[in-house]
């Protein structure tokens, strides 16, 4: 009898394993579906990251685990070499499909800040894992993103570890604030 009784929660603890898989990709869908995308690299907007950035802060207060953000910036480069916009919009198409393939699809999220700035928020990832991802993003940017002219895209990087910062500010927007001022402080070319 007690058998009985294990196989039924067996079968009930996988259905509710499956059921939550599948919720998951729903949300996932629709995120996909209905998030504001910046219409030129195709990645989230400034405003939508914020909110999700809110959403992995607290979420790292409730789970412990740490999560690490990647500031991409092509410092100055559209007012030292004032190309055409067709052409800068390419390079930034360009940067952006460099740092789409090195995240984790559905895990990291990334978004267009600023004209030449991109963040992306790695979920899970410790600072020295950032870090890595950082530099091979730099060196993939270097090595693909061609400028007109012979002109040298240069990329500077900065990253920082929500979890070297707990409960040190008043409010979860805070936290992100100064989560952004640490990456683009340490930002390096």
């Amino acid at each position: 009898m007690w058998y009985f009784t294990w196989i039924l929660g067996l079968l009930l603890a996988c259905s509710l394993g499956i059921i939550n898989v599948l919720r998951l990709e729903a949300q996932e869908t629709w995120d996909r579906e209905h998030i504001p995308v910046d219409p030129l690299t195709q990645l989230m907007t400034k405003d939508t990251m914020l909110g999700r950035l809110k959403e992995k802060v607290e979420n790292s207060k409730l789970n412990g685990f740490p999560f690490s953000i990647l500031f991409i910036s092509l410092k100055d480069f559209k007012a030292r070499n004032n190309l055409p916009a067709y052409e800068m919009d390419a390079i930034l198409r360009s940067v952006a499909d460099c740092f789409k393939e090195d995240i984790r699809a559905g895990v990291d999220i990334a978004a267009r800040m600023d004209d030449q700035d991109f963040l992306i928020a790695m979920p899970g990832s410790p600072l020295k894992k950032a870090e890595e991802i950082a530099a091979q993003v730099k060196n993939e940017i270097s090595e693909r993103v061609k400028a007109p002219r012979d002109l040298i895209v240069e990329v500077a990087t900065g990253v920082a570890e929500y979890s070297a910062y707990p409960g040190k500010f008043a409010t979860t927007i805070h936290e992100v604030d100064e989560l952004i001022r640490i990456a683009t402080e340490k930002s390096v070319v």
